[in-house]
C-alpha cells in the first residue's frame, strides 16, 4: 500500500476537514465541512475504486449542501432514493452496503434532525463509513471515521452537559 498515493492524500485531506466538522457546536458550520469532506471523499473513493463509497460520498455532499438550504422532505426523500438506487446499482460487492447505509442515515440526520439528535445519527453513518473505510484500504478515511466517532461523542457530550446546566 502506497501512503503517499493521490488516493490516500484525498483521504488524509478529508480526515482534517471532518475532525474540523464534528468539533462544531453550531449546525451549519458542521454540514459545510461535512460536505466539503465528501467531495474530497468522492475523489479519494473513486481513485481506491470503490464506486459505490464514491457515489454516496458525493450525494451526501450535494445533500448536506442542499440541507443548509431546506428541509423539505420532498428534498430529502429525492436523496435517499437516489443513494439506495445508485449505490446498488454500481455495488460490486456486499460491502457496498455500508457507504449505502452511511448515505440513507445521513440524509435522515441532516434533513430531519438538530443537535444532539443529528449528530448521534451522524455517528451511526461514522460507524459505516469506518467499516467501509478498514474494508476499501483507506488508511485517511479510517483515521477520519475513528477521530470523528471520538470528537462527534465529545461534542455531543458537550451539547448535553450545556443543555442541562440551562
Amino acid at each position: 500500500m502506497d501512503f503517499a498515493s493521490p488516493a490516500q492524500l484525498l483521504g488524509y485531506l478529508a480526515f482534517v476537514l471532518g475532525i474540523a466538522a464534528f468539533a462544531q457546536r453550531i449546525d451549519w458550520r458542521l454540514k459545510f465541512l461535512v460536505a466539503s469532506e465528501c467531495l474530497i471523499y468522492t475523489a479519494h473513493f473513486f481513485l481506491l475504486g470503490n464506486n459505490a463509497a464514491a457515489v454516496s460520498a458525493l450525494l451526501s455532499a450535494v445533500r448536506t449542501f442542499a440541507s443548509l438550504r431546506t428541509r423539505s422532505p420532498w428534498v430529502a426523500g429525492f436523496f435517499l432514493a437516489a443513494n439506495l438506487a445508485l449505490g446498488i446499482a454500481v455495488a460490486a460487492s456486499w460491502t457496498a452496503a455500508f457507504p449505502i447505509a452511511a448515505g440513507l442515515s445521513g440524509t435522515v440526520a441532516v434533513f430531519f434532525l438538530r443537535g444532539i439528535g443529528l449528530r448521534l445519527l451522524l455517528f451511526c453513518a461514522t460507524v459505516c463509513w469506518l467499516t467501509n473505510n478498514v474494508l476499501s484500504g483507506s488508511i485517511g478515511g479510517t483515521l477520519l471515521e475513528a477521530c470523528v466517532a471520538v470528537v462527534n461523542g465529545a461534542t455531543m457530550w458537550r451539547l448535553w452537559r450545556a443543555g442541562r446546566l440551562r
